[in-house]
């Protein structure tokens, strides 16, 4: 009861203008939301047109464009604000063929920033990596590398997810896959160590040695999900292959079945390229130099659309300025949306607008992010601030209840430290807070993997969240009191019983996907 006196206090003092079910605004603003929706059409334009987002390829490029002139369409100022530069490269035609010891078409593609081949491809045996007793042993085993693709990643004893298996095995069965697989997994871990080399160095040891190409399988836990990454090859092309067809590899290598596969890989590196940060904005009329941040950030992993991280999230923010601009054209505090780049390789896009506009972070009033996925927002945290409760409480009261039922919430909660692009703000003081969406097996089928596309959107959810960030950023512009940014004590870390700290705020990496070379 102690907690929750300040609030009642402050609700029975609170303007009408709060009250959701008299409040003309927020109806409107659920209103339009509901009957004349954008995000199907914003959704194609997005993820069928502009494509994926991998930081440093046009197609980020084309994507920060695209925003910019969408929202001059509906009469919002917008900006691309170069924040650094990255390593250039654009994905092209990826072929992976087995060619003996029978003829067919293997499911897979180049990891991002790979090497290309030739145009007629590269032909050679696949092997698996090298068993050696110790990293000596593995040195002298090197040259049976040279002219072969080398399969790096773990057998997978099964394709089927877990949950498949729970429905439908034996006890015992399950058991005794599962003991199976923790088994190859341990061994083959095993395998690397004993080289000398870790995961991220091996491939360049690899290529040294002459390898023809590296091949990885990534698998999600997921029926046809794997995660795709970046390459850390130089001269040689990197591939991930399903799950599937690289089982089949890697039982043919294992039985001496010397099976060989072709490789064409057309991508291109373009050099060093600038890199950017979409910001668009609606002035405020009472307090411009106060600000409500929506945040998402932009870009994506490119082993498919990123259709859910962070296309879902990118179109909250973006129709949720749409429904402001015509709903709310003057608002008290000038709301201001961040599309940011390059957060996949480290929040890189946010932290160096944290960087470079200290003025505007001053002025925070509330930032709200949402990253994690398509579903509905379950889960709204203080994010550390000590009084966060007495705003946000306020605020969320407001919001009707057909979009907060099912919201918990979480006060003071702990600053984030990573995660995704709000943390950036958090560091620096800012009244930062995420929108945390309902899971769909995010982490198994779409996040970071070759299946993150337009088909799992589920737009009934977004909908939701754009109804409920459009009416939070109202409610925070209107709100006559500025949000407090107290922190609170942090409890002990459960690791080693300590003082849990406040993050720091840190700059972006600058020049990026070069650390290799």
């Amino acid at each position: 009861m102690i907690k929750k006196l300040p609030f009642l206090f402050l609700f029975l003092l609170i303007s009408p203008i709060l009250f959701a079910q008299q409040d003309q605004v927020i109806q409107d603003i659920m209103r339009e939301a509901k009957e004349n929706s954008q995000l199907e059409l914003l959704a194609h334009e997005l993820l069928d047109i502009v494509g994926p987002r991998l930081v440093g390829t046009p197609q980020m490029k084309n994507a920060h464009d695209w925003a910019v002139a969408k929202y001059k369409q509906w009469d919002i100022p917008a900006e691309n604000q170069q924040w650094g530069t990255w390593k250039g490269w654009e994905r092209g035609i990826t072929h992976i063929d087995m060619v003996s010891p029978r003829v067919v078409s293997i499911a897979g593609q180049q990891l991002a920033w790979s090497p290309a081949t030739s145009k007629k491809g590269v032909t050679a045996e696949v092997i698996l990596l090298p068993e050696a007793k110790d990293s000596v042993a593995f040195k002298n085993m090197l040259a049976s590398v040279k002219g072969k693709f080398v399969m790096i990643s773990p057998y997978q004893p099964t394709g089927r997810p877990d949950y498949n298996w729970e429905e439908f095995a034996t006890d015992s069965s399950f058991a005794k896959m599962k003991s199976e697989r923790e088994k190859s997994n341990m061994e083959w871990d095993a395998r690397i160590e004993k080289t000398g080399y870790t995961s991220r160095s091996l491939p360049q040891a690899l290529e040294k040695a002459g390898a023809a190409g590296i091949i990885t399988s990534y698998w999600s836990r997921g029926f046809g999900a794997n995660k795709i990454f970046g390459a850390r090859t130089k001269e040689i092309p990197t591939v991930d292959v399903s799950l599937e067809d690289y089982g089949m590899l890697f039982r043919l290598a294992e039985n001496g079945d010397k099976p060989e596969i072709k490789i064409t890989a057309e991508s291109k590196d373009l050099g060093e390229v600038p890199t950017f940060n979409t910001i668009a904005r609606i002035e405020g009329s009472e307090k411009p130099e106060e600000y409500v941040i929506l945040s998402a950030h932009f870009d994506s992993w490119d082993g498919a659309t990123g259709a859910t991280d962070n296309g879902t999230g990118t179109l909250v923010m973006m129709e949720a300025m749409r429904i402001l601009k015509k709903l709310y054209p003057n608002p008290k505090r000038t709301i201001l949306v961040g599309h940011w780049g390059s957060e996949e390789q480290g929040l890189n896009g946010s932290r160096a607008f944290v960087k470079d506009h200290p003025e505007i972070v001053a002025g925070v009033q509330a930032l709200f992010n949402q990253d994690n996925g398509t579903g509905r927002v379950v889960r709204i945290a203080g994010s550390g601030f000590r009084d966060s409760y007495e705003y946000l409480g306020k605020w969320l009261y407001s919001v009707p209840e057909e979009i907060t039922r099912g919201i918990a919430t979480d006060f003071p909660g702990i600053p984030a430290r990573g995660g995704s692009d709000y943390a950036s703000f958090v560091a620096a003081g800012a009244p930062g807070f995420s929108l945390s969406s309902l899971s769909w097996d995010y982490g198994t089928y779409t996040w970071h993997t070759n299946l993150d596309t337009y088909d799992k959107i589920v737009f009934d959810d977004v909908r939701n969240n754009v109804m409920l960030t459009a009416i939070l950023a109202y409610l925070a512009s209107e709100d006559p009191e500025t949000t407090s940014r107290v922190k609170s004590v942090l409890p002990m870390s459960r690791d080693d019983n300590a003082q849990m700290q406040w993050p720091e705020a840190r700059d972006a990496e600058r020049k990026g996907g070069f650390e290799e070379e």
